[in-house]
């Protein structure tokens, strides 16, 4: 029988142990030693740390399994009370597993260790540790956002980081334990935007009427000799239709788009030559029925000729920094023809209501032909689309510099985890 390396991914842990034995009959009742049940395989393994029932294991050391020149291992499988993983891996003769990540700390694990003898009968052998409490107070918490709700395709998860983390290593530590699962499956990454804040976005827009979940497994583990994981809440979210307005800036034309089916087209205009709309992707933050516009707030100094000071209504925001798609009654005659606005895309009050009406946090709004600069990735809204996956995968600590091509734990999943 051949073996090749197995690994088993999931959560970040390391250990030690206290056994419980699990066994019954070495053959089966037909004689046959590959149908009989797991034999108490006590005897054919070795591991490391105590074996004293009490004992509890440093989380700072790995957990090794190692079998007799008679067997060999088949399986290694361990697992904390919360249902996380340990990482580890099985060499390709059987002959030892090992952990490949640390433990968390004040947690109780289940190590089910799997065998078979030179004659292919399987043994089996139940091994149970709780491991020690951290050795600093100091904790990481994470809070994910956005709220729970229904959001568009393109809404990125946030993960906000009470401390800053800038050591790689401890990164890698971190991003491993923040976790996102959906349904229906996408392959996915987190991105530093800083030492303090993640964004998870799929390779592609989310399908349409996904369901997310992002939460953390960090709770106990070590990050640092000062620093260990904290709780944090998990957040659930679903995605609704596939909704893109596209605005072509050059024939001044918005296109409204669902599931791929052409809904609508909208006369509109776009900023004027120094005010620019931005070129690229964007996405809806936040829906106001009302908004007071004033130039000062963009740095048009009041009084010049580009000064206004406006009530607008249905307002639909798409950066931090001021830019809307809204209703502009008073540019009705240059809408479909010219661009006159000071960066917003605006359009008939009328046409304004309904695309109020149509639209939610998370859609895409994307502006092409502009001659404006291109849309941030960060820090004015959610420009992260505007990165392409090559460029994106590099602002993750586990795969930057690493080939596209992921093991499965590190893709989204909808299981009781990024890329």
């Amino acid at each position: 029988m051949n073996h090749t390396p197995r690994t088993r991914t999931v959560v970040s842990c390391t250990l030690l142990v206290t056994a419980l034995g699990a066994g019954v009959t070495a053959c089966g009742a037909d004689g046959n030693p590959l149908s009989a049940k797991p034999y108490d395989a006590a005897d054919l393994i070795s591991f490391s740390g105590p074996t004293d029932t009490g004992k509890q294991a440093d989380p700072d050391k790995p957990l090794e399994v190692d079998v007799k020149d008679e067997g060999r291992i088949t399986d290694v499988t361990a697992q904390d009370s919360t249902g996380r993983y340990v990482a580890g891996e099985l060499a390709a003769d059987g002959s030892r597993w090992h952990s490949t990540s640390p433990l968390a700390a004040n947690a109780h694990y289940t190590v089910t260790v799997s065998t078979e003898d030179d004659d292919g009968a399987p043994g089996r052998k139940v091994l149970v540790f709780d491991t020690s409490k951290p050795t600093s107070k100091k904790r990481l918490n994470v809070t994910f956002g956005p709220d729970k709700g229904t959001y568009g395709v393109g809404q990125p998860i946030t993960a906000t980081l009470d401390q800053d983390i800038s050591d790689k290593a401890q990164r890698a530590v971190v991003e491993r334990a923040l976790r996102v699962d959906s349904a229906p499956a996408v392959q996915g990454s987190w991105y530093w935007v800083s030492g303090k804040e993640l964004h998870y976005r799929p390779k592609e827009y989310w399908p349409a009427h996904t369901t997310v979940r992002a939460y953390s497994n960090l709770d106990g583990v070590k990050i640092s000799d000062r620093l260990w994981g904290g709780r944090s809440k998990e957040l659930k979210l679903t995605i609704g239709d596939r909704v893109e307005a596209i605005t072509d800036a050059a024939t001044h034309q918005l296109t409204y788009y669902k599931n791929g089916e052409q809904v609508e087209q909208i006369p509109v205009t776009t900023g004027k030559p120094g005010f620019e709309t931005r070129n690229g992707v964007k996405v809806v933050l936040e829906k106001q029925y009302f908004v007071r516009m004033r130039g000062s707030t963009v740095g048009i100094a009041e009084g010049s000729s580009d000064s206004y000071d406006l009530p607008v209504y249905y307002a639909t925001r798409v950066t931090w920094s001021g830019e809307y798609v809204h209703a502009a009654p008073w540019s009705v005659g240059s809408q479909g023809y010219a661009n006159v606005s000071h960066g917003c895309t605006g359009m008939s009050t009328s046409n304004a209501e309904w695309f109020f009406d149509n639209v939610h946090e998370g859609d895409v709004v994307k502006v092409i032909n502009s001659d404006g600069d291109p849309m941030e990735p960060f820090g004015n809204g959610f420009g992260d689309w505007n990165l392409d996956w090559k460029k994106w995968r590099e602002g993750s600590a586990l795969t930057a510099g690493t080939p596209e091509t992921q093991p499965q734990a590190d893709t989204v999943r909808l299981q009781p985890t990024a890329v």
